[in-house]
């Protein structure tokens, strides 16, 4: 129960520092610039309505040599959030490769169990690999370094010439990066309070994370 309750702030805790953290990525500056791989400018990406500019730490003001780097954050976070609600949800269905994820350990890919408790099933060496080829991606293949996230692979495959069409994808990508990122917060904060993964959570009926894990609320 205590380490439950240690998991269980420390989520509350990271989604603070999430929003705290991003807070100056929802508004523009007053000096607007524009990338020259984008043609748009980011200053003017991520203003939605009905908020607006919500910059309630008023970092704009305070630190405005950060916004580029903040807004690379906030992308960067959002993608790989949206990427990890599309696996939760797949893998919560049941919907895994055939064969062995360790043959060397007689441990298939249909052996690691839905939810957090997923990861703990996974060999050290195959941790390691996960590692490592993060490692690359955010070293070499899709650098950290480059602020405007254009990597040059366009929209599936299709470069987006028209500005209007190409700031509207990206406030797309924006605002599913940042409902993914609340997304799969709440997921794991979820499966904490109720002690149920999120396919447990769909068979029972169970939608609130304050219950007794039975019936809808």
């Amino acid at each position: 129960q205590t380490i439950s309750n240690i998991i269980t702030i420390t989520m509350k805790l990271a989604i603070a520092a999430l929003l705290a953290g991003s807070a100056a990525a929802f508004a523009p500056s007053q000096s607007a610039k524009s990338t020259s791989a984008l043609q748009v400018s980011e200053l003017e990406l991520g203003v939605t309505e009905p908020l607006g500019v919500y910059d309630p730490l008023g970092w704009l003001e305070t630190q405005p040599e950060s916004f580029e780097r903040r807004r690379a954050v906030e992308r960067k976070h959002g993608r790989i959030a949206m990427a990890a609600v599309v696996g939760c949800i797949v893998h919560n269905n049941h919907i895994v490769f055939d064969g062995y994820l360790s043959p060397s350990n007689d441990l298939k890919f249909s052996d690691v169990p839905t939810g957090m408790a997923g990861i703990a099933t996974v060999p050290t060496a195959g941790l390691a690999q996960i590692f490592l080829f993060i490692a690359l991606i955010e070293l070499a293949w899709l650098p950290a370094s480059k602020y405007d996230g254009d990597y040059g692979v366009g929209y599936f495959g299709t470069n987006v010439e028209d500005p209007e069409e190409k700031a509207r994808k990206l406030n797309v990508e924006l605002n599913n990066g940042r409902a993914a990122m609340m997304g799969i917060f709440g997921n794991m904060v979820a499966e904490q309070l109720t002690g149920q993964t999120m396919y447990e959570q769909y068979a029972a009926g169970h939608i609130s994370p304050f219950g007794d894990g039975q019936g809808v609320f």
